[in-house]
């Protein structure tokens, strides 16, 4: 099979898209034939070695994560069987192949409703999301909610569920984001690029929502729009806040109850899955290439 692998930490000239052995499930394991993974922040800091003491690499490594698929052989006591559509964040890694052993209960089933490949974008930016919003924020009915980072992958859900919550949702966003974040329920959509921000949100929020990874300073000033006894939620860069405001900085879980809930949403038509490109997973190189520059918008998926 092909795999996307790397023999050393380094940029993103070590990946290589190469021949490597068929992997083959043991115990509670499924081998999937893949048949998208979607590109998150982390896969840089993984190939540069930046997390390298959580997450030791054992070289040749396959790079991946998000993965959705079709199960094609199942190791003993796997809870899946041959011809399921599955979509899962994989804590084990190596789904950037054509196929890819994943643990099942790292698994859950896909949406129905919309492409396999598409499936892939939702469990880590989708558990991120809601865990921020629900878990942690407890966005509630009625409240002012300040997304910053709403045209990535997780602000692009991040808008959806405070929505959903019963938010009024006023989202930063850059000019090529913005008619895509308000079309996905924000109420009002900020050009962080451009003016006074704090005039543009227009007043207070009571909870700040950072799916950015933004310089210190500036989330500082992010700090100072949240209200007394608001609530401030970071999943990239922490928010510096008045005493006052209460705030967070957490690293999502995987959570497979979480994420069966974010299929039953796509089905049910209460969630989209916004992609913003697909391309030849022989192309991972040039992705990463262009996150590190900054040129990705919403989530980008690679096929096999």
């Amino acid at each position: 099979m092909k795999a996307a692998r790397i023999h050393a930490y380094g940029s993103a000239d070590v990946i290589r898209y190469e021949d490597a052995p068929t992997p083959r499930p043991g115990p509670g394991e499924v081998l999937l034939q893949v048949a998208a993974v979607a590109h998150n922040p982390s896969d840089v800091w993984l190939r540069a070695g930046m997390l390298h003491e959580m997450f030791p690499a054992r070289f040749p490594a396959t790079l991946g994560v998000d993965v959705s698929g079709t199960v094609v052989e199942a190791g003993p006591g796997a809870s899946f069987t041959i011809g399921d559509r599955v979509m899962g964040r994989a804590d084990t890694g190596a789904t950037a192949a054509e196929y890819a052993v994943v643990r099942a209960g790292d698994l859950t089933v896909a949406p129905g409703g919309i492409p396999l490949t598409h499936a892939a974008a939702i469990p880590v930016a989708g558990l991120t999301a809601w865990q921020a919003v629900v878990d942690h924020a407890r966005v509630a009915q009625g409240e002012r909610v300040l997304v910053n980072g709403a045209g990535g992958g997780v602000g692009s859900f991040g808008v959806q569920l405070a929505k959903r919550a019963g938010a009024f949702v006023v989202a930063t966003a850059g000019p090529r984001s913005a008619e895509a974040v308000a079309r996905l329920g924000a109420d009002r959509v900020v050009d962080y690029t451009a003016g006074d921000l704090a005039a543009a949100v227009g007043g207070p929020v009571d909870v700040l929502l950072n799916f950015a990874g933004i310089p210190p300073e500036t989330a500082g000033a992010l700090g100072s729009l949240v209200r007394p006894g608001g609530r401030v939620v970071s999943v990239a860069t922490p928010v510096e806040v008045p005493d006052a405001v209460t705030s967070t900085h957490f690293v999502a879980r995987n959570d497979i109850v979480q994420l069966a809930g974010l299929a039953g949403l796509v089905d049910a038509g209460d969630l989209v899955v916004e992609i913003s490109e697909v391309r030849p997973m022989a192309e991972i190189a040039e992705v990463h290439r262009a996150a590190e520059a900054g040129g990705i918008r919403g989530k980008v998926l690679l096929i096999p």
